[in-house]
């Protein structure tokens, strides 16, 4: 069901009345079309213009079409890719049946992609194999999404880039570090919701919007992409067009 939007309209008017039309609106969302990779690291290259950018290699695919789904039988029209090989052995007893279905192996990561763009109408079809290059094109803007890097527990300094306490003498006796007053005293009684502290850093699910696609290698199904993508090497990032 797509969310509806209520738009009142005025058209006459009757003695000290309006009188309105309502008309419903929908909101309809940009389709979608993506693909799974894994970050093979960072480099840099030089423009035409002889600048310097920093970009990240990734190998964007191949994925497989493990499954379809369309509004009569789900309500809703998505594609599911899977990446990477996995062992069946270490594969659950249902996933090694929704892959069979499909005609693969076992996968590592699946992805669901909502409203694939209708281009891509007969490449996305059950047990299909979805390359790089036949999602984007050189000069195209992706997002990407990755799982930022893990920090453990860490204080507010290095959580929040607070300055700490400031110089060492005037009594300070080992609070650089420290995050200082974090709330009143009678009134309002507690810690307000949101109160920036020490705690777990980073392992959070990441968007970086608007990478632009600088070079694609079809051959080794590597893209090149200006900026940086969060997560460690070798991790598997969601590229979105």
């Amino acid at each position: 069901m797509l969310p509806e939007i209520k738009l009142l309209t005025l058209q006459s008017f009757k003695g000290d009345r309006c009188v309105y039309t309502c008309e419903s609106l929908y909101i309809i969302y940009p389709k979608m079309s993506g693909i799974i990779g894994k970050k093979i690291g960072m480099t840099s290259i030089f423009s035409a213009d002889g600048r310097n950018v920093a970009c990240t290699l990734i190998e964007a695919g191949p994925c497989v079409v493990t499954q379809v789904k369309n509004v009569e039988s789900d309500g809703y029209n998505a594609v599911q890719l899977s990446y990477g090989e996995r062992k069946e052995k270490n594969t659950p007893k249902p996933l090694i049946g929704h892959f069979k279905k499909a005609g693969t192996t076992p996968k590592q990561k699946v992805v669901e992609f909502r409203d694939f763009r209708v281009e891509f109408e007969g490449q996305v079809d059950m047990g299909k194999t979805v390359v790089s290059d036949k999602i984007f094109v050189e000069g195209d803007f992706i997002d990407a999404i990755g799982t930022s890097k893990g920090k453990g527990f860490q204080g507010v300094v290095k959580r929040h880039g607070f300055a700490g306490v400031g110089g060492a003498t005037h009594g300070q006796h080992n609070r650089q570090r420290h995050p200082g007053s974090i709330g009143a005293c009678s009134w309002p009684s507690r810690v307000f919701k949101g109160m920036r502290m020490a705690g777990r850093t980073g392992g959070n699910r990441v968007k970086v919007l608007n990478l632009k696609v600088l070079k694609i290698y079809p051959e080794k199904n590597l893209l090149l992409v200006s900026g940086s993508i969060p997560g460690a090497k070798n991790s598997f990032v969601i590229l979105e067009k």
